[in-house]
């Protein structure tokens, strides 16, 4: 069996939620990253024998639409799966139960669904640096179950939290560069969507952007963000349900 660690992690809490995963399952892994420039895409070569675990953000509720896009790009050969919703200390809300129908939909074989908390992408104050040391070692556990019922050959498939219809999704701010900004060109190269010109840096092309702060959080000298009154705005309008300190959830 090999293990597959497949993520769209445009901040990197989502990816460090996965690995850590990952870690209590088996040693080592193969590691698949979804949000990259589409000419730097690869996809990985899976069979029925192996475990991929499938981690993806949660924007507003849903996953990111691209991230299902390249996800369903890969070919399951009824390969086992866990999936995983990555939200930032709000709520998940339909989303993990979305990322399960179509992991299902693609043929995989659905044993585990996991709920985990990392810092919020877009109000970092918010479940500010999550995964820490506490999640890790609760993640990794989470990993050693998934293990032992791969391990005992149950297929069966968890119980997933959720509404169908999903809810409708929500369109997010778009970074754009301040005074700061050196026109280095980082933020362009790793846009997934490619909505930074090259020959324009400071701009965003809105109809392309998807508001996954991929951007905000390569730019080497924090030259690109929402502006202090957006982010005022979205700070106040999600700040109840941020205040308390969420729990990781696994689904067996």
């Amino acid at each position: 069996m090999n293990l597959h660690q497949i993520t769209f992690s445009p901040t990197g809490g989502t990816l460090s939620v996965c690995e850590s995963i990952c870690k209590g399952i088996a040693s080592a892994s193969v590691a698949t990253e979804l949000c990259v420039a589409a000419d730097d895409l690869r996809l990985p070569h899976l069979s029925s024998a192996d475990l991929a675990v499938i981690a993806m953000p949660v924007f507003a509720g849903r996953v990111p639409a691209l991230a299902l896009q390249r996800l369903k790009q890969i070919e399951s050969n009824s390969a086992r799966c866990v999936v995983v919703a990555v939200y930032g200390n709000r709520a998940y809300d339909d989303a993990l139960l979305e990322l399960h129908d179509a992991a299902k939909a693609m043929g995989f074989r659905v044993i585990a669904a996991i709920g985990a908390v990392a810092q919020h992408s877009i109000i970092n104050n918010y479940g500010n640096g999550r995964p820490d040391a506490d999640d890790k070692t609760i993640l990794q556990e989470f990993g050693k179950k998934i293990a032992q019922k791969a391990a005992s050959g149950n297929l069966s498939e968890p119980s997933v939290p959720g509404n169908r219809p999903y809810k409708k999704p929500m369109e997010g701010p778009h970074p754009t560069a301040d005074r700061h900004c050196n026109a280095c060109g980082i933020c362009a190269k790793n846009c997934p969507v490619g909505a930074i010109s090259t020959h324009n840096i400071r701009k965003t092309d809105k109809q392309k952007c998807i508001s996954c702060m991929r951007c905000v959080a390569e730019c080497p000298i924090k030259a690109r963000g929402i502006g202090k009154v957006m982010h005022f705005i979205i700070a106040q309008m999600i700040k109840k349900p941020c205040a308390s300190r969420k729990s990781n959830e696994i689904y067996l």
